[in-house]
């Protein structure tokens, strides 16, 4: 986003050690030989966390980039498996003089050309040339319209199960990506994807029998970028990575790998005491002194949305805010996130099976905090907020009952119809927050809201919702440059906020008819606190269903954010995918 669209809009309106998985063979080529890359250097170091007053033991994953351009750093495959992967005319810019440092000895120039003429995508396909220690991989040919051209989504799936670990005191592992320039930040995201690191196996500690420390495993992740030439044929680019350009990398899987551990993680260890601690360090790193209103004092403050959600839990409820000043700033911008560490339902409790995996209910709070982070390091040029809105919606004698009637920071008024409608509440807080005290002219909040928005656009596609056209279209094409998909809901209020009627107070916290743009109608509850003649854009991202993949995280939402303000960013990578606001 360019500051003069900004100025337009705003005035217009345990350690997860790298398991062995093993691709089935495709194709077997007699004379095995392995095919080695190195590109990303991902570490996995044993880090140690200290919740509710115990140690637990995590792995993290430190990126570090090779500069590339066709100096690959040498290993061999038969003790350092290799991934090569890219879509087939990319690979096929690439010689095999070029990859010979991760392929000799053991596989034979012969054998790689054989493999790669053979490689036929429909919409994968992978070919093991030393056994399952090397192998090629093609990425889809085809792309919709509505999917990013990056393939981002194929590559987490194809290295969570084509990776193998390494053997031997160090375990390395190398994965080669072949893509254009453009696709770099969204692909490095999605190797962090496959890389989760919450674990509580017994077989994931990071000590050996003896109580030594185990080596850690590194997975070595580097790019080849290619680009058209004349004739549209691809080329293989000679220039490297600049040392900036890697560290906006590092600094881009730390974070994703980082949201999707809150995200994995329970509510017995990272309860919203815990949450606060967790910003509070990363406040620290980034020299930035935390605002935390929490407890009784949100009562006192008028936070009626919070208070009322959480007021039930052992542990109170809060408003976390991070605020990134540099000099020279002219702009607010907030980013709001729905942090509900637990979601019982509340008193409209919900099933047994219905309640399993709301730990991940906190997504769009540790989304905007590690979007945040990452900003903050890539040198955001205007002021940015986070702020969290922590609770966990909980049953107890204290418990917001249905009929309960909560005024909202807002000074608006909420008849409670459903406990379990929760998540609007405390947002509806935050974004009130953001422009009252912060002075934001832009607001965006990010949440797991509905249920329905997965059936609105879908697993991997989080809605939109906003009073901006422009970032409407910006917010889509922000996810196919990062990767993180986004989709438009319809934005009518005059057609759904009527949903929300009440008889005794403002409006109440859930619509009448649930077969009426459910999705559109929560997030218009939000805007309504706000107010719908708002002059600056809000922006409110569902994310209920891209959050997760089967029983994990993804970290979606930091790949998102930092595209969609990649214009503001003095990080040239970020800047070079940013959608184009002219």
């Amino acid at each position: 986003m360019s500051s003069r669209l900004f100025s337009r809009i705003v005035s217009s309106s345990s350690s997860q050690l790298l398991a062995s998985f093993h691709l089935p063979p495709l194709k077997l080529f007699a004379e095995g030989r392995a095919f080695s890359v190195q590109l990303i250097s991902l570490r996995t170091y044993s880090k140690e966390f200290n919740i509710n007053g115990s140690t637990t033991k995590m792995s993290n994953t430190v990126l570090k980039f090779h500069p590339g351009g066709g100096q690959l750093v040498a290993s061999d495959p038969q003790t350092n498996p290799v991934i090569i992967l890219g879509q087939l005319p990319h690979l096929e810019a690439v010689s095999y003089g070029t990859l010979q440092a991760k392929l000799a000895p053991r596989v034979t120039e012969e054998i790689y050309r054989h493999a790669l003429e053979t490689l036929n995508p429909s919409p994968t396909d992978s070919i093991p040339l030393y056994l399952n220690n090397a192998t090629l991989i093609g990425l889809p040919k085809t792309c919709s319209r509505h999917n990013t051209p990056s393939r981002a989504h194929s590559l987490t799936k194809l290295v969570k199960t084509s990776h193998v670990g390494g053997n031997g005191s160090q375990p390395n592992e190398n994965i080669v990506i072949v893509c254009e320039k453009p696709y770099v930040f969204a692909l490095a995201c999605a190797v962090a994807k496959a890389f989760p690191l919450y674990s509580r196996k017994s077989s994931s500690k990071n000590t050996n029998a003896d109580g030594s420390k185990k080596e850690p495993r590194i997975v070595n992740v580097e790019f080849l970028t290619v680009s058209k030439g004349e004739g549209q044929q691809y080329t293989l680019d000679q220039t490297p990575l600049s040392s900036s350009e890697i560290g906006c990398l590092e600094d881009a899987v730390k974070a994703v790998r980082n949201t999707a551990r809150l995200v994995d993680t329970p509510c017995n260890e990272l309860h919203t005491d815990a949450f606060v601690e967790e910003a509070k360090l990363i406040a620290n790193e980034l020299g930035i002194t935390p605002v935390i209103i929490r407890g009784e004092e949100l009562k006192q403050k008028g936070f009626g949305g919070i208070y009322g959600v959480g007021k039930a839990s052992e542990h109170p409820p809060a408003l976390v805010v991070l605020s990134h000043r540099p000099p020279g700033a002219s702009k607010n911008i907030g980013w709001v996130g729905k942090g509900i560490v637990f979601d019982t339902g509340g008193l409209s409790i919900k099933s047994k099976t219905g309640m399993c995996a709301m730990k991940r209910d906190c997504g769009g709070a540790a989304a905007v905090l590690n979007a945040f982070y990452l900003a903050v390091k890539q040198g955001f040029k205007e002021n940015l907020h986070v702020v969290l809105c922590l609770a966990e919606n909980s049953v107890g004698p204290l418990s917001t009952r249905p009929d309960d009637v909560l005024i909202m920071y807002s000074k608006k008024s909420v008849e409670i119809n459903n406990t379990d409608a929760e998540g609007r509440l405390v947002l509806a807080d935050g974004v009130v927050y953001a422009k009252n005290d912060l002075g934001c002219e832009v607001i965006v909040d990010m949440a797991t809201l509905t249920g329905a928005q997965g059936i609105a656009t879908g697993k991997y596609h989080a809605a939109v919702l906003t009073n901006s056209e422009q970032f409407e279209k910006l917010g889509v094409e922000a996810g196919k440059a990062s990767g993180d998909l986004v989709f438009p809901l319809v934005y009518s209020p005059e057609f759904h906020f009527s949903e929300f009627s009440s008889a005794v107070a403002d409006m109440k916290n859930s619509v009448a008819d649930r077969g009426n743009a459910q999705s559109s109608c929560a997030g218009l509850f939000i805007m309504s606190h706000l107010g719908f003649d708002f002059p600056g854009a809000w922006v409110h991202f569902d994310i209920a269903s891209p959050a997760e993949l089967g029983e994990r995280a993804t970290g979606y939402g930091v790949a998102l954010l930092n595209t969609l303000f990649g214009s503001l960013s003095s990080s040239e990578l970020l800047k070079g995918i940013a959608p184009n606001s002219e």
